[in-house]
């Protein structure tokens, strides 16, 4: 069985954009009981739109439920039986075990696939959750390719997943307070403000001068002291397959479209060891993240021992492009409707990028506003089309090159 590929869906423009790009599979989560509460979700009203999708090209959809339930989320769970029956979902994705018996009650057909929030980074833990019921767990985050292949040598038969791209936390898997602490939102309730990516500002207080303050200072006014590097897997996916992985899950339900179609883009040519792998590669170092690294796949002590995952990056966001939208479709007098998200200028370099189309660009594109005029530039959420030779395709994301290298 080919190993598969998981993508985040916030919303129902991303898990289209995740299975268009190469996807075997996707994450979402409905408005209530996910760990990324302000990603946009799903609401019945994107029900059928979901429904159509998965009997159309059949690829799975696994659905988080991740939060540490609280006693009246507990009792709104079960209210919501009917609601959650209507979806259709391959598996529930949870971390309180509180939720297994009634999951198991009442969708006895859908698999259970434990949260990396459950921190299960050992066999004797794994076989216990297998017993259990779930047919796959997501590994912590701390577990290294060691862990996993002894893991999957003594449980052969529980599917093992991992994180392999995106952005890591500074807690033990996640399980982290400070978000609660400093800004009054909980991240195990799916309300993380990402306080560790908060700008700090550090500064000495002389003793014989208190009150007066020396500032530390680090490229400018700010260091982020606490934030992690970004997990990147990609020159790593046969080592992750050999040592026993089911599935590759790549992190972000609240980036862009463009990060879902780049980023699962990417991975699928590199798990399929397509010959232009490397040239999808690149993108994922244009794409906004933060420095990348390696996490804890190579540490034979990731736990007791300070990773490189650990040391906090040094900058930002560094990001080359700037999502400018997708092509809707073509219109019958030749031109391309678009949904905007960014300006575009007269004159811009615009570059086009598809499932299998690297990058096509054009400078000399004409602009026409919602009423067919021409015009000089096209904004965010207003009605835009163009016209260009270039032959684009329904779904193409637009993109072009920042002017600013890195970004708070």
């Amino acid at each position: 069985m080919a190993i598969e590929l998981l993508s985040p869906a916030g919303n129902i423009e991303k898990l289209e954009t995740a299975f268009a790009y190469g996807a075997d599979a996707a994450y979402m989560g409905l408005t209530r009981f996910s760990l990324r509460k302000n990603a946009g979700n799903f609401s019945d009203d994107d029900l059928e739109r979901v429904r159509a999708l998965k009997e159309r090209i059949g690829k799975k959809i696994y659905v988080t439920m991740n939060i540490l339930f609280k006693e009246s989320q507990m009792e709104a769970l079960h209210g919501m039986r009917d609601e959650i029956a209507r979806w259709p979902f391959d598996a529930f994705i949870v971390s309180d075990i509180g939720t297994v018996p009634f999951l198991r009650k009442n969708f006895p057909d859908r698999q259970l696939h434990l949260s990396t929030q459950a921190s299960c980074i050992n066999s004797e833990s794994a076989r216990m959750y297998h017993d259990m019921g779930f047919s796959r767990v997501i590994l912590g985050r701390e577990a290294s390719l060691d862990d996993i292949r002894r893991i999957k040598d003594k449980v052969p038969e529980l599917e093992l997943e991992a994180f392999v791209h995106g952005a890591m936390c500074m807690a033990y898997s996640g399980r982290c307070l400070l978000s609660a602490h400093l800004a009054g939102r909980s991240g195990n309730q799916g309300d993380c403000s990402h306080t560790c990516r908060w700008n700090y500002r550090l500064a000495l207080e002389e003793e014989e001068r208190p009150g007066t303050y020396y500032p530390i200072e680090e490229y400018g006014d700010y260091t982020t002291i606490l934030s992690s590097k970004d997990l990147c897997m990609i020159d790593h996916v046969r080592e992750l397959e050999d040592a026993g992985l089911s599935s590759l899950k790549i992190e972000g339900r609240m980036k862009s479209v463009y990060y879902v179609a780049v980023v699962t883009r990417a991975y699928r040519k590199a798990i399929d060891m397509d010959r232009d792998a490397d040239i999808y590669r690149r993108d994922l170092f244009d794409v906004s993240h933060r420095e990348y690294t390696t996490g804890f796949f190579f540490s034979s002590n990731a736990i007791d021992t300070p990773s490189d995952v650990s040391r906090p990056t040094s900058y930002g966001y560094e990001r080359n492009y700037i999502f400018l939208g997708s092509v809707l479709g073509r219109m019958p007098d030749g031109s391309y409707r678009l949904d905007v998200r960014n300006q575009i200028r007269k004159g811009d370099l615009v570059e086009f990028i598809g499932p299998d189309v690297p990058n096509l660009s054009d400078r000399d594109l004409i602009l026409i506003d919602g009423e067919g005029n021409e015009t000089d530039q096209l904004d965010h959420g207003k009605p835009g089309y163009i016209r260009t030779p270039l032959d684009l395709r329904e779904g193409y994301i637009m993109r072009k090159l920042s002017d600013t290298r890195f970004v708070k």
